[in-house]
């Protein structure tokens, strides 16, 4: 399966809003819900992908390592799950329960928040300030299956200190590359 690389959002562009089913425990959160006075993480990842699998441990990692900071996470699986039924909600619960997602992981089963953001891959990384404006988007780290660089979340890890210590986001931001969003056909 082709490498697809992240649209990058635009930079300084505000976050869209969205209303969508936690998997975890089936509550509605909202990004009002998850905003941070800090940064805000939104990650869109899924269950069946092989660059989400090879950076789940350091998802749980990092989230636990920055909200004590203040810094809010979010997951969305926008997967098509007639198609991919590993990426079903009752799936997604499983490996979110498995994994100890610390942060929701949320269904968006008619693609609209994946397409309001430009996501294009799993893992696709976003995020944003206590505004709501997007400083950084793109890929965790330099690391992908098979080519033998450890999972460190470096690129995320460095924008959020940035923003943690008042300094500006580098804008040198490189795209995450995994699987495609599998979207639903028309019909």
């Amino acid at each position: 399966m082709p490498a697809v690389e992240s649209n990058m959002f635009p930079l300084g562009k505000q976050a869209p809003s969205f209303s969508l089913t936690n998997v975890i425990d089936g509550n509605v959160v909202r990004l009002e819900d998850v905003k941070s006075d800090v940064a805000t993480v939104i990650m869109f990842i899924c269950n069946h992908c092989p660059f989400v699998k090879h950076v789940q441990h350091e998802l749980v990692r990092l989230a636990n390592d920055y909200m004590p900071k203040g810094v809010s996470f979010v997951a969305i699986n926008s997967n098509d799950a007639e198609q991919y039924p590993e990426d079903s909600p009752e799936n997604m619960k499983k490996v979110a329960e498995e994994l100890g997602y610390p942060f929701p992981y949320l269904y968006d089963e008619t693609q609209e928040v994946a397409k309001a953001y430009d996501a294009a891959c799993t893992p696709d990384f976003y995020i944003f300030d206590r505004d709501l404006k997007c400083v950084y988007r793109g890929q965790l780290d330099d690391s992908r299956p098979n080519n033998g660089i450890p999972v460190t979340g470096e690129s995320i890890r460095t924008a959020l200190d940035a923003l943690l210590e008042g300094r500006p986001v580098p804008e040198k931001q490189k795209p995450s590359i995994g699987c495609s969003i599998k979207w639903k056909q028309a019909l």
